[in-house]
Parts: C-alpha cells; structure tokens; sequence
C-alpha cells in the first residue's frame, strides 16, 4: 500500500506539471496570437488609409488631445471666479483697507482681476465709465478664451471634410477600376477604393464628434463662468463706490 501510493503521488505530482506547462503554453500562444491580430489591423488601417490620410489623421489627433487638454486647463473657475481673491477683497474692504483690495485685484490675473482692475481705474469718473471699461475688459478677455476653444471646432469642422475627401478619392478610384476594365472588375480590385472611402470617412466622425461634443461643453461653461463673472464684479464695485462714499 505505501509503494502504491507514492507512485499515485508520483503520477498525480507529474500529471499537474504536465496540466501547468499546457497552460503556461496556452496563453503564450493566445497572447501571440492577440499580438499577431493587433498588428495586423494596424497595418491594414495603414494600408487602408493609405500613407497620406494616415499621416493626417495621426497629426490631427495629436493636435487635438492637445487642444482638449489646454482648453479644459483654461476653463477652469479659478481662472474667472477665484474664491481667494473674492474673500480676500471683502475681507480688506471690511477692515477699511481699500489700497489692499485694491493691489489683491492688480496682482490677480483672473478674468474677475482684469475686468475689476480695469473698472477700478475708472471709478474716479462714475459709476457708469467704471461699468463701460469693465464690459471692454471683459468683451477683451471673453475673445481671448473662446479664440482657444474656437480651435477645437475647427478641428470638429475639418476632420469630415477630410474624411469626404478621401471618401470620394476611394469611389473615383474604384469607379475608374471599373471605366478602364473591358471586363467586369472582380471585387477585389475594388475593394481597395472602398476600404479607403470608408475608413476615411470613420477617422474623420472619430475625430470630429469629440471636438464638436467638448467644445460645446466648454463653451457652454465659460458663458456661465462669464455672466457669474460680470454679476460678481458689478457687486465689488459697488462695494468700493460704497467705500468711497463713506470715507468722504
């Protein structure tokens, strides 16, 4: 009985290692094999697109990840509202320290700092020239951010115009398969210009449909950082006029 079971065990023992290397092997090969088929549609979305719309494209992706990641860095609310320069300014005024609510919002490049600082320069003349150089400075400011976020509507615009391009460049291509044949193309020669017409046209929806969806977002969100921006200069400003009054 105990000869017999040490060579179970012997054979059980050998059995497993046998099942672990089959396994191992396995998903090497499945690996390999995945590798094999990632490579390969790589290369035939190359061959499909062709070199030039490939090139192209890959530029205009590169740009465009670019583009996302600035304009969601520049629309942010500390960049129009910052909650630090709003307490800090009334903190100053109730102190009756108008001069260091005054150099908070000089040093402040915030749209809420350009547009206060240009009304400020003006309060001296009244209210009302303090408000009309607020709205320029803001009007000024409001061109600057949307000039960087116009960017990624333009690559929303141009991605499926280059997608139609070489959506027609394929069909003339297959069409002039079929117009310099005596006889009937097989269709694989004209499978060529249709890959081509339809790849192109995928590439340019994949690109075109995040820039148009983020711009749209982002713009939506700088018009409410704009009007909150305006509500809250025109109550500092107040504030200041307030200050003035009574101090003299």
């Amino acid at each position: 009985m105990q000869f017999s079971f040490r060579r179970v065990r012997s054979i059980a023992s050998y059995v497993a290692s046998i099942a672990l290397m089959a396994t191992v092997l396995s998903n090497s090969l499945l690996a390999q094999e995945a590798a094999v088929k990632s490579e390969n549609l790589l290369v035939k979305t190359w061959n499909a697109l062709g070199a030039m719309y490939a090139i192209i494209f890959l530029i205009m992706s590169i740009i465009l990840v670019a583009l996302v990641v600035r304009s969601i860095l520049a629309v942010q609310k500390n960049n129009f509202l910052p909650d630090d320069l709003i307490q800090g300014v009334d903190a100053s005024l109730n102190e009756n320290n108008a001069q260091a609510a005054v150099e908070l919002i000089r040093a402040d490049e915030s749209f809420l700092g350009q547009v206060l600082t240009a009304g400020l320069g003006k309060l001296q003349k009244g209210k009302d020239a303090a408000i009309e150089a607020m709205q320029i400075a803001g009007e000024s400011e409001t061109m600057r951010v949307e000039h960087l976020l116009s960017y990624l509507a333009l690559i929303g615009n141009i991605a499926p115009m280059v997608g139609l391009l070489g959506t027609v460049q394929g069909m003339v291509e297959s069409f002039g398969q079929i117009a310099g044949s005596e006889t009937t193309p097989k269709p694989s020669e004209l499978a060529g210009g249709i890959e081509k017409a339809l790849y192109t046209t995928l590439f340019g929806l994949f690109l075109a449909i995040p820039a148009i969806t983020i711009y749209n977002i982002l713009r939506n969100r700088v018009q409410r950082y704009i009007m909150n921006t305006g509500n809250q200069s025109e109550e500092i400003l107040e504030k200041f006029q307030s200050f003035v009054k009574s101090q003299s």
